[in-house]
C-alpha cells in the first residue's frame, strides 16, 4: 500500500469506537455522489424516494458509460445500508441482553430488510435486461453472474420466511449467549469455564466438562425447537423457489458455480480415509502419554504431557499489542495495517456474559473498515482466533479500493483462506508470547488442530446434506444420523454414559442454526492455507506476496481464478489433500510429535 494510502487509511480511522448502540459515525472511504449525506437509511420513505431515483437513472442510462455511473450509484445505496446493518449487529451480538439493542438489530430485520430485498430485485431485474448491460467491460462478469442468479431465486413470497428464518437464528444467539455456569465459587460463562479443560486434573476437568454439558442440556429441547421451525422454513423457501430440497437452493444462494455437493461428500470420504486415521493415531498417543486406557470427552484439549495451559496473555490489551509485534514481525505492511486496526478500537475481544458466542469480522461497508469480535478468555486459541478474524480484516483493507462494490468481498472458500493462512504464517513469529518450548508447543498444537478439524467439518457439512436431504424426519433419526457420523469421523473418545450428551452435540455448531451449509468452505480455504504455507517454508517472500496480491483482488475473479492468483491449484481431491496431510506430518515430525510422523 502506497503511503498516501496509508495516510487515508490513519485520517479514516479517527474517531471510531464501539458506543452502547452504534459505532461512532465513520466517514465514507469515497464521498458520496448519490446519496445526502444526513440520509435516514431506516426510514422507508425516505428509502423509496432513493431507490425511485435510482430506478429512474437506469431506465434513463443510454450508454454503457451510463450504466457503469448508474452502477457506482447503486453501489453507494447498498454499502451505507449495509453499513447500518452492521453496526445494529454488532451492537446486537456485543450484548444480547440488551432489549435496546435487540430491537433496533430487530428494525432491520423485520423492517428494512424486507422492503429492501423486493425493492432491490425489481431494479436489478431491470439491470440484467438493460439494453446496455452486454456492453460493459468483461470486469463485470463476474458481477453480472452473482446478479442473474440473486433475480433466478428471488420470490416476494420468500420474504416473510426469511425474515423469520433471521428472527429465530437472532434467538439462538440469545439463549447461548445467556448460558452461564456455577464453577469455582462463581458464575461463569461456558467459555470461562472451558479454560480448565486444558488443565492438567483429571477429575476437575470432567466436572467442568460435565457443568458445561448440563448447561446446555437445559436449553437442548428449545433449540431442537427452534431448529425444526428453521428446517420448515428452509424446505418452503427451497419449494418456493422451484427447488426439489434445500441443498440445491443452499448452494444456488451461495453462488457454487465451481463445485457441487457430489464434489463435498467426495472430500469427506478423502478425508475419512486420509485424515481420520492420523488422528486416531494422535488419539492412540495421547492415551499413552495420559497415561489412562481410554480418552474421555475432557481428555480432549489438556496437554498429553501434564504440561500446564498455554496462557498467552492476561488482557485484551497485552493480546492486540503483542499480536500487532508478530504480525510486523512476519510482514510490515500486514503489521501497519493491524497497528491501524487496534488503535481504532475497532474491536470487541472479551468474553461476558450475554455476549454472542464466538467470533467474527464485520466489514463497516461504506468507511471500508473491518471489525473484529471475540470471546476471548485467555486461551491459545483466543490468539489463533485473532490471528484468523485479522486475516480477514487484512482482506478487507487489501481490496477496499476495488471500484465495485460486489468486488470488495470474495466467495466464502477464498474469504476463509485469508483467515487460516494468517494462523500458519504468523505462527512461528509468537515468540513475544512464548519461549521457545512453548512456542514449539504451540505450533505443535495448531498442526494437529488442523488435522482434527478436518473430521469435524466434514461431520458438520455432511450432517447438513442428511439434514435437507431427508425432509419429515424424526428427532431420533436426526440424532442417529449425527452419532453415524461421529462414527465414521470421529477419534477414539468413549462417550458411554454421555449419550445424550453426543445425541445434541451438533447444538453448540452455531453454523448449523444460523448459516446452513455455510462449513464446507472451511475444509477447502484450509487446504488452500496449507497450501500457502508449505510454500512459506521455502519461499517466505514469494507466499506473502501471493496471499497479498490476491487478497487485493476481492471478488473481482471467479473461485478457481483466486486460488490461482495465490499460486494455489483450486482442488480439495484426494491427492492433494495427501500432499498436504503429509507435509503436515514432516513438520510434526521435526517438532517431535511421535505418532503424527511421516510414514
Amino acid at each position: 500500500m502506497s503511503a498516501l494510502g496509508l495516510a487515508l487509511l490513519r485520517f479514516r480511522w479517527q474517531g471510531l469506537s464501539l458506543e452502547m448502540n452504534s459505532l461512532a459515525p465513520a466517514a465514507p472511504f469515497a464521498a458520496r455522489t448519490f446519496l445526502p449525506a444526513a440520509a435516514d437509511l431506516c426510514s422507508l420513505p425516505e428509502l423509496e424516494e432513493h431507490f425511485g431515483r435510482l430506478e429512474r437513472e437506469l431506465r434513463d442510462a443510454r450508454s454503457a458509460a451510463a450504466l457503469a455511473t448508474w452502477l457506482g450509484h447503486y453501489d453507494e445505496v447498498q454499502a451505507a445500508m449495509d453499513e447500518v446493518r452492521a453496526r445494529r449487529y454488532i451492537a446486537m451480538t456485543c450484548q444480547t441482553d440488551d432489549p435496546e439493542r435487540e430491537k433496533a438489530y430487530l428494525e432491520i430485520l423485520t423492517v428494512v430488510d424486507p422492503w429492501r430485498k423486493a425493492r432491490q430485485i425489481g431494479i436489478l431485474r431491470v439491470f440484467c435486461q438493460h439494453p446496455c448491460v452486454d456492453a460493459l467491460p468483461r470486469t463485470y462478469e463476474v458481477l453480472r453472474r452473482s446478479v442473474e442468479m440473486q433475480v433466478r431465486l428471488f420470490r416476494e413470497e420468500n420474504i416473510a420466511r426469511e425474515t423469520e428464518e433471521a428472527r429465530l437464528s437472532q434467538q439462538y444467539q440469545k439463549i447461548v449467549g445467556a448460558m452461564t455456569v456455577p464453577f469455582d465459587g462463581r458464575e461463569q460463562t461456558l467459555a470461562q469455564v472451558g479454560r480448565v479443560l486444558e488443565e492438567p486434573d483429571r477429575e476437575r476437568r470432567r466436572r467442568a466438562w460435565e457443568r458445561i454439558a448440563e448447561r446446555r442440556g437445559q436449553d437442548a429441547e428449545t433449540l431442537e425447537g427452534i431448529f425444526e421451525q428453521l428446517l420448515a422454513l428452509r424446505g418452503e423457501i427451497a419449494a418456493g423457489a422451484g427447488f426439489p430440497d434445500y441443498r440445491g437452493y443452499a448452494f444456488a444462494r451461495a453462488e457454487r458455480f465451481d463445485y457441487t455437493p457430489a464434489d463435498c461428500l467426495e472430500f469427506g470420504r478423502a478425508i475419512e480415509e486420509v485424515v481420520v486415521p492420523v488422528c486416531r493415531e494422535m488419539d492412540a498417543r495421547r492415551e499413552k502419554q495420559l497415561g489412562i486406557d481410554r480418552l474421555r470427552p475432557w481428555d480432549l484439549a489438556v496437554d498429553p504431557e501434564g504440561k500446564p495451559p498455554l496462557r498467552p496473555f492476561q488482557t485484551s490489551a497485552e493480546l492486540l499489542e503483542k499480536t500487532e509485534k508478530a504480525v510486523c514481525t512476519l510482514d510490515e505492511e500486514l503489521g501497519d495495517l493491524f497497528g491501524q486496526l487496534r488503535r481504532s478500537e475497532l474491536v470487541d475481544l472479551e468474553n461476558r456474559k450475554g455476549k454472542a458466542p464466538g467470533g467474527y469480522q464485520s466489514t463497516l461497508s461504506e468507511a471500508r473498515l473491518p471489525f473484529i469480535f471475540m470471546n476471548a478468555v485467555g486461551t491459545h486459541r483466543d490468539l489463533e482466533t485473532l490471528l484468523h478474524e485479522s486475516g480477514h480484516a487484512f482482506h478487507t483493507l487489501l481490496a477496499r479500493s476495488q471500484p465495485l462494490y460486489a468486488y470488495r468481498s470474495a466467495p466464502l472458500e477464498f474469504c476463509e483462506v485469508a483467515s487460516m493462512a494468517m494462523e500458519l504464517l504468523a505462527a512461528p513469529h509468537l515468540g513475544n508470547f512464548y519461549g521457545e518450548e512453548e512456542l514449539r508447543r504451540a505450533r505443535r498444537n495448531h498442526l494437529e488442530g488442523i488435522l482434527r478439524f478436518l473430521p469435524w467439518m466434514a461431520v458438520v457439512d455432511g450432517f447438513q446434506h442428511w439434514l435437507y436431504t431427508h425432509p419429515g424426519h424424526s428427532r431420533d433419526e436426526r440424532a442417529v444420523a449425527w452419532k453415524d457420523l461421529m462414527q465414521r469421523f470421529g477419534g477414539r473418545e468413549d462417550w458411554t454414559g454421555y449419550e445424550e450428551v453426543l445425541r445434541s452435540l451438533w447444538h453448540r455448531q452455531l453454523h448449523i442454526f444460523e448459516y446452513p451449509f455455510y462449513y464446507i468452505e472451511y475444509g477447502i480455504a484450509q487446504l488452500g492455507a496449507l497450501g500457502i504455507w508449505r510454500r512459506s517454508l521455502t519461499d517466505p517472500a514469494g507466499a506473502l506476496a501471493a496471499y497479498r496480491r490476491a487478497l487485493a483482488l476481492g471478488g473481482s475473479k471467479a473461485l478457481p481464478d483466486l486460488f490461482a492468483a495465490a499460486g494455489l491449484p483450486f482442488s480439495f481431491g484426494r491427492a492433494n489433500l495427501e500432499a498436504l496431510v503429509t507435509a503436515v506430518r514432516e513438520e510434526l515430525a521435526r517438532s517431535g510429535a511421535g505418532a503424527a510422523q511421516a510414514e
